[in-house]
C-alpha cells in the first residue's frame, strides 16, 4: 500500500507504509502533515499528574488518510483531513444536540506528534477536504483542529448574537480565535482582555473594538465602565 506525504515547497512524495495498526473498524490511520504542541501538553512535561511511563503526546493535527477501517464511510484513503482533539461518533444524542465533547463514546486524541496517528471514531472526528491543499496552508488547517474550534465553541456557548457585547478573557491562541468567532457571530463590541502589545494588535486586527489590560476587580471595573454599567 502507498500513502501520500507532503513536504515543503509543495513537493509530493509517495512512500510505502508498513502495516498501519487499525484496531477497530471505525479507525483511520493518517500520515501527519503538521502537528503542534499545546499548552496542555506542557502540564505533564512540567510534572503535573501521575504517569507510570512514557506518554505519546499531540492532539492538534492534520494530514492524509492512508488506511481506513471497514466501517469508515465519510473519509477515504488519499484524502487530506483535519481532526478534532475530542474524538466523537457525531451520531449519539449529545453529538446531535451539538455537544460532541460529551459524546457517549468520547475519547481524547493523543499521539499526533509522530509520523502517523490512529484516529478512533474517524467518521465523527475527521473533516475531509476535497483537494490536497498547498503546504503553505498547513498551519492554518492545523489551527482548526483545536484552537479555532475551542474559541468558536466559546462564542457559541456564550450565545454571542448580532449587536451583542462580548468580552474575551485572555489573549492566547484560543482567546484570539474567540475574537474571530465573536466577530463572525455579529458582536457589535468585542472587548479583548490582553496585556501583551503584540497580541493586542492581533486582537484588533481580528475584530476587537476595545482592549482592557487590567485584571481582577480592576478589569471588571474597566469593562463595566466601557459598557456603561451593563457588562457583556
Amino acid at each position: 500500500m502507498f500513502a501520500t506525504m507532503m513536504h515543503g515547497a509543495g513537493e509530493v512524495r509517495y512512500e510505502e507504509v508498513a502495516d498501519p495498526k487499525i484496531l477497530a473498524p471505525t479507525d483511520a490511520i493518517i500520515q501527519l502533515a503538521v502537528s503542534s504542541i499545546c499548552g496542555s501538553d506542557l502540564w505533564p512535561y512540567r510534572g503535573y499528574g501521575e504517569f507510570d511511563g512514557p506518554k505519546a503526546m499531540g492532539h492538534e493535527y492534520c494530514g492524509v488518510v492512508v488506511e481506513i477501517g471497514s466501517d469508515v464511510k465519510t473519509v477515504k484513503k488519499g484524502q487530506f483531513v483535519v481532526g478534532s482533539f475530542c474524538l466523537s461518533d457525531n451520531t449519539c444524542p449529545h453529538c446531535q444536540y451539538g455537544f460532541q465533547s460529551s459524546c457517549q463514546q468520547r475519547e481524547f486524541m493523543t499521539g499526533a506528534q509522530a509520523p502517523y496517528a490512529r484516529i478512533p471514531l474517524a467518521d465523527g472526528t475527521l473533516v475531509g477536504l476535497d483537494h490536497l491543499p498547498d503546504p503553505s496552508l498547513y498551519p492554518d488547517l492545523q489551527a482548526v483542529s483545536d484552537v479555532l474550534g475551542t474559541g468558536w465553541y466559546a462564542a457559541d456557548a456564550a450565545r454571542v448574537t448580532p449587536g451583542s457585547t462580548a468580552v474575551v478573557i485572555g489573549d492566547g491562541a484560543v482567546g484570539l480565535m474567540a475574537v474571530i468567532a465573536a466577530k463572525h457571530y455579529g458582536a457589535e463590541r468585542i472587548i479583548a482582555m490582553s496585556r501583551h502589545p503584540s497580541r493586542q494588535a492581533l486582537a484588533k486586527e481580528f475584530g476587537a473594538t476595545d482592549i482592557v489590560a487590567e485584571r481582577g476587580e480592576e478589569g471588571i471595573a474597566r469593562v463595566m465602565e466601557l459598557t456603561r454599567g451593563i457588562g457583556a
